[in-house]
């Protein structure tokens, strides 16, 4: 039956909805610049850039561990399961396992996630550990959530099957067990691998309930990209997602072929045997079912042997930072966590392993560690946070004699209000919010304060931050108020101004920013100036984005710190020591774009001309004046009442 036109139009259209994004993936995996909206010129360069990047493959090597792993003894598990409720006697038995076995998959990833969280610092506590989280906890919580699918899988199958096969089999002599084995196995194999695939797949792609469930040490593929989301995705992680496409094309390719290939021997078989009483022809395909079994399993003991299980450890630290925000090893710049661990042997004549782990936002560290699910040896929070931690004992004092390098950091860097005897932190780098624009669609008369932001000029051209905290402050900063008030008042006509604001504003972003200024599709948005420098890097031909500081602003500082909990105090310390020494710190600075408050970086004279001058002005503008300008407009801690004020009007503006 022929397909009419319009038929044909629609279903291409759905293919193309369905395929359109991986094809623009795939395409700019080989572009030569970050870029996701310019493609300059064809490039394997992010190809390479992913091989170098060991920490991307030991994530994809724990993926891949973490899923054959959860999804064989899920299968086991599950199948066993589904036998227990298929031979159950009494139906409403069976219909309430069938009802439990349903909540899970209902059940929203998050509260799942967040509930085994619970559920293992609960029992870590009980039992007196120092850390609740770790690979055995994420693998159970993987178990958890495959197992209905593989149960759901193999039931049908069960209910299919002939009951008296077992029975016929047991009565010729048979075990139980060897009855099960021989007999209904070779039934239920077709449900049994694809719970088994099913469960992979589930555990491979899973996010949320990792992320709840993860302990030091062990990061899965989908938490690094998501951690690596604070500036963007790089193009590294475009290849890798292209190279895992293909590879599941081909697998479905073989999958496909080798269905034919069973279709066409069972239609030869049941022509040539229908004198055989109807046998079905199965063996060929239950063997090979067992094969794709084996090669699983043994692909999960090559692969946790690959990481090295029983070879001896070394001391690990265990390092908590934002994402993106220390150099990686990327587009040759200086791997500072590998410099490390080969810095420590030589100088100790001991390994060190660092565990680098990365999150979103200081309430995402927070949380994290009140939660008591892990513990870190440092932690790298913004002044605010950092405030608050202090006042929750939440921090160890740093032993200085550790860090001898600390007399390198400016005297405008200490003794600010989040630390105010330096007892706790070093600071990393520090910042300023300003206003970028396209000096090609905004007028120059128009630029210098905060207004360019309510300009109606360019109304539909305009960004605004996605957070509460920032959007506010561009408001009370506008007005002229203060921006730590606790005030509702204030907060009210900050309100005003962005529903005033709200028409204008094309879309509230934070990572969104980077390709919309870089392609031109938005004119205006107020960021921080050290991504402001990443954008114009990857800027197309027809943008020229700028930017300028309106007064007054938000300034900022992320310091090194230690929590209490740490295992290895004085490694820490030897580890923010090492970050602190020339050359990673000269690297870290030119890797992220942040000022650096360490006079090796801002007096060094190889990083002064590769950054430039302009570049140099816009970040070093207020070093001499920071502690004045800092301690005035810094953001601060709110109090528990105006957080929740706050976040009542936000919700209130988003909705509006």
């Amino acid at each position: 039956m022929k397909m009419k036109p319009a038929a044909k139009v629609y279903t291409a259209l759905i293919f193309l909805f369905l395929f359109a994004p991986i094809a623009i993936l795939l395409v700019f995996s080989f572009n030569e610049t970050k870029s996701l909206s310019v493609f300059s010129e064809f490039s394997v360069k992010w190809y390479r850039e992913l091989f170098k990047d060991e920490e991307t493959l030991r994530a994809l090597q724990n993926t891949l561990v973490l899923a054959v792993t959860a999804s064989i003894i899920s299968t086991a598990m599950g199948t066993a399961a589904a036998v227990g409720i298929h031979r159950l006697r009494r139906k409403y038995l069976r219909t309430a396992y069938d009802t439990v076995t349903n909540i899970p998959m209902m059940n929203p990833d998050i509260i799942t996630g967040i509930s085994l969280m619970l559920m293992f610092v609960f029992v870590g506590r009980l039992f007196g550990l120092s850390t609740s989280l770790s690979f055995w906890t994420m693998l159970i919580a993987h178990i958890t959530f495959c197992l209905p699918y593989v149960i759901l899988q193999v039931l049908p199958k069960l209910q299919q099957m002939d009951p008296s096969l077992p029975e016929a089999a047991m009565d010729l002599g048979c075990t139980p067990v060897r009855a099960f084995f021989r007999v209904e196995v070779p039934e239920i194999l077709p449900g049994i691998i694809t719970g088994l695939m099913m469960a992979f797949t589930l555990s491979l792609d899973d996010f949320v309930i990792s992320y709840f469930t993860q302990g030091n040490g062990f990061q899965t593929l989908p938490i690094r990209i998501y951690n690596m989301t604070k500036k963007t995705v790089t193009p590294k992680m475009y290849a890798l997602a292209t190279i895992i496409f293909f590879a599941i094309l081909a697998l479905l390719l073989l999958t496909n072929l080798v269905d034919e290939d069973d279709s066409r021997r069972m239609k030869e078989a049941r022509t040539a045997k229908r004198a055989a009483k109807g046998k079905k022809p199965r063996g060929d395909s239950n063997k090979r079912g067992m094969a794709i079994v084996g090669a699983i399993l043994g692909i999960t003991i090559i692969l946790i042997a690959a990481i090295g299980i029983t070879r001896p450890k070394p001391v690990e630290l265990n390092v908590y930072n934002w994402g993106e925000y220390i150099s990686d090893g990327s587009e040759d710049t200086l791997d500072t966590i590998k410099a490390f661990e080969d810095w420590y042997l030589e100088e100790y004549g001991y390994p060190v392993k660092v565990n680098y782990e990365t999150y979103a936002s200081n309430e995402d560290m927070y949380a994290k560690l009140k939660s008591g699910a892990v513990s870190y040896d440092l932690v790298i929070p913004s002044d605010y946070m950092i405030a608050r931690m202090a006042a929750e004992d939440m921090l160890v004092p740093l032993n200085y004699a550790n860090i001898p390098n600390y007399q390198y950091i400016s005297e405008s860097f200490r003794g600010l209000y989040y630390d105010p005897d330096d007892t706790y932190t070093v600071p990393y780098t520090y910042g300023v919010v300003g206003v970028i624009y396209d000096a090609n669609q905004v007028d120059e008369e128009d630029i210098g304060t905060w207004d360019l932001l309510w300009n109606e000029k360019y109304a539909g051209n305009i960004l605004q931050f996605n957070n509460s905290r920032d959007a506010f402050a561009t408001a009370i900063y506008r007005a002229g108020n203060d921006v730590n008030s606790s005030d509702h008042a204030v907060w009210d006509d900050a309100l005003q101004m962005l529903a005033e604001q709200h028409p204008l504003v094309k879309s509230y972003v934070m990572d969104e920013i980077y390709n919309m200024m870089e392609s031109g599709e938005a004119a205006i948005a107020s960021y921080y100036a050290g991504d402001y420098f990443t954008m114009i890097d990857a800027q197309s031909d027809a943008v020229d984005l700028q930017f300028y500081y309106p007064e007054p602003t938000n300034f900022f500082v992320d310091a090194m710190c230690i929590p209490k909990g740490c295992q290895h105090q004085e490694l820490a310390e030897i580890f923010i020591n090492f970050m602190l020494s020339e050359e990673p710190a000269v690297a870290n600075a030119e890797y992220i774009y942040y000022a650096s408050p360490n006079s090796l970086v801002y007096e060094n004279e190889d990083y002064i001309e590769e950054m430039g001058e302009e570049t140099m002005e816009i970040l070093y503008r207020f070093t001499d004046e920071f502690s004045d300008m800092f301690n005035q407009y810094a953001y601060r801690n709110l109090d528990q009442e105006t957080l929740d004020y706050v976040n009542t009007l936000w919700e209130t503006l988003k909705i509006s």
